[in-house]
């Protein structure tokens, strides 16, 4: 079939082929740590998300040449790959910075001022949604809820949080990232690189010194639940009957 003239050009997300496959020693780092990454799942398909969080690792994205790797590991189609590649929010389809700073724009966080920092961040940072820094640094973009709301509003730089924010801190965190200073998430893992991130989301240790060990629980507000199902009376009652007074601390 003949395309027509206004269909001619369309990209409909597929990745064209054949796609150059990596520089023989990069395939074949890769290909050792595939091999460990599979001998994990009784089924090698499986083994399909954590690849792909492999390619990330090496080029910052999913390429066609990341597509065609996964592919040829796992005996699967480049279609197949593909779906999955653009199904999931976390697999980036081109290049981005080395620091994804992701605003909550989601119900609460909106409301709570996540819409006003994804706008000032935008103009601050001279880019829109899913845009990167001219300094290859940072790309921002609003994400969907990130199960923090009792932290609202909540921004995470390469999937670590900084609650509580607001336009002055969010633009302060930014300016850090940028001129190369530390930057310290309010709770969780010292933040490293979305490539180095990429890596231990495919299921390597992080070898940084205090990493592991380092953590952060959920907020007060996420944990009444728990403590309900614990049989822990909460501080004060979720709902009061109607027509009775509360009391004092909830008893």
């Amino acid at each position: 079939m003949t395309a027509s003239p206004q269909n001619r050009g369309v990209q409909l997300g597929m990745p064209q082929l054949p796609a150059a496959d990596f520089p023989a020693e990069v395939r074949a780092r890769l290909d050792a740590d595939a091999a460990e990454v599979v001998a994990r799942y009784p089924d090698s398909r499986s083994a399909l998300l954590p690849l792909l969080h492999l390619c990330q690792s090496e080029e910052g994205y999913v390429s066609k040449t990341g597509i065609r790797f996964c592919a040829e590991t796992l005996g699967l189609t480049t279609a197949e790959v593909t779906a999955v590649a653009t199904f999931y929010t976390m697999y980036r389809r081109r290049p981005s910075g080395d620091y994804q700073v992701g605003v909550c724009t989601n119900t609460l966080c909106a409301v709570m001022g996540g819409d006003a920092i994804f706008e000032e961040l935008k103009e601050h940072l001279g880019v829109g949604n899913n845009e990167t820094t001219p300094d290859g640094k940072v790309t921002l973009e609003h994400i969907e809820c990130n199960a923090a709301c009792d932290y609202a509003p909540v921004v995470m730089v390469n999937w670590e949080f900084f609650d509580n924010q607001t336009p002055e801190s969010a633009k302060a965190m930014v300016d850090d990232l940028l001129a190369g200073r530390e930057v310290s998430p309010t709770r969780g893992a010292p933040l490293c690189t979305y490539k180095e991130t990429a890596r231990i989301l495919a299921g390597f240790p992080d070898e940084r010194a205090g990493a592991v060990e380092a953590t952060g629980g959920a907020g007060p507000a996420s944990l009444i639940g728990l403590r309900i199902a614990r049989g822990e009376p909460p501080h004060t009652p979720i709902v009061h009957p109607r027509g009775e007074s509360t009391t004092e601390g909830g008893e």
